[in-house]
């Protein structure tokens, strides 16, 4: 993607900051070796390795942090993460937030504001390359990166914990991906719609309910498809889908819902009546 590609939103909003367009043409800002002086104060748009920095506006922020439904059992990683507003955000909620930014002057200062936060034991900052930390046990990503740089991240957000949020400012991941929610605070000026996408449970294949038929999926991103097959016949299944473990779909007017465990899972189906259901995965026999 082009600088200029930041003018243009991946749906259908636009986003425009006029400055943007000299800073993304500056030179790369070089790496500082020495700790930045107490008044170091960084300057919206100014170039980094790969996107220039831009804060995310408090009202987008916030936004993000309610639909990923942040807790103090999360653990939230932001990727780039500037000056560190949305690590300290999020610990301010009593998660544990750490922030990864290839800038060491904003690793300080992020440090820094931490500290004046009051939740330094909670909001941590490491030095380094987005696309080489160690993301897997995060629960919560929100980000603020273009649709290039999402897309590379994808295949490794999806394999997080499934029901693990990653929240977007104004980019989409792209790819086919759709986001489960999308949001936009208003009034709007820029940089004010959130996305949000909930890793989805892996279940593409065959799976044996209790009765003896069998469940044949297939998965796109959290949409399923397939056939639910009994004594020969297979019936479509529709409106599939998943959201983190939970699965949903519809057979011949009976709605399932089910939540996944591994290579089970079970829940309720409700049709001219309601009963208990519960599959498990088939192996392919190696014989």
């Amino acid at each position: 993607m082009s600088p200029l590609d930041l003018f243009t939103k991946t749906s259908s909003f636009r986003c425009i900051w006029p400055w943007l367009v000299v800073s993304v043409l500056l030179a790369t800002h070089p790496v500082s070796a020495q700790s930045p002086p107490d008044s170091y104060k960084p300057v919206p748009g100014q170039p980094g390795k790969d996107v220039v920095w831009i804060p995310t506006p408090d009202a987008t922020l916030d936004r993000m942090l309610d639909m990923a439904d942040v807790t103090r059992d999360d653990y939230v990683i932001d990727l780039g993460s500037g000056d560190g507003r949305m690590v300290i955000a999020a610990a301010r909620r009593g998660a544990r937030a750490h922030g990864v930014e290839y800038n060491p002057d904003l690793v300080v200062l992020s440090r820094r504001a931490a500290t004046l936060a009051g939740v330094s034991d909670k909001a941590t900052f490491s030095q380094g390359d987005m696309f080489e930390a160690d993301i897997s046990k995060a629960t919560v990503m929100p980000l603020f990166l273009l649709p290039n740089h999402l897309n590379t991240l994808a295949a490794k957000f999806l394999r997080l914990k499934p029901g693990a949020r990653v929240v977007s400012n104004t980019y989409e991941i792209g790819g086919g991906w759709e986001p489960d929610e999308s949001v936009r605070t208003e009034p709007c000026l820029s940089w004010c719609i959130a996305h949000l996408y909930v890793v989805p449970a892996q279940v593409a294949g065959a799976w044996r309910l209790a009765e003896g038929e069998t469940l044949f999926l297939e998965q796109h991103y959290q949409r399923i498809y397939g056939a639910y097959q009994i004594d020969n016949v297979a019936v479509t299944i529709d409106n599939g889908r998943l959201r983190g473990e939970e699965i949903s779909f519809t057979v011949n007017n009976v709605v399932y819902r089910g939540r996944i465990s591994g290579d089970a899972m079970a829940g309720t189906a409700k049709g001219r009546v309601t009963r208990d259901w519960r599959a498990v995965r088939m192996r392919e026999s190696n014989e």
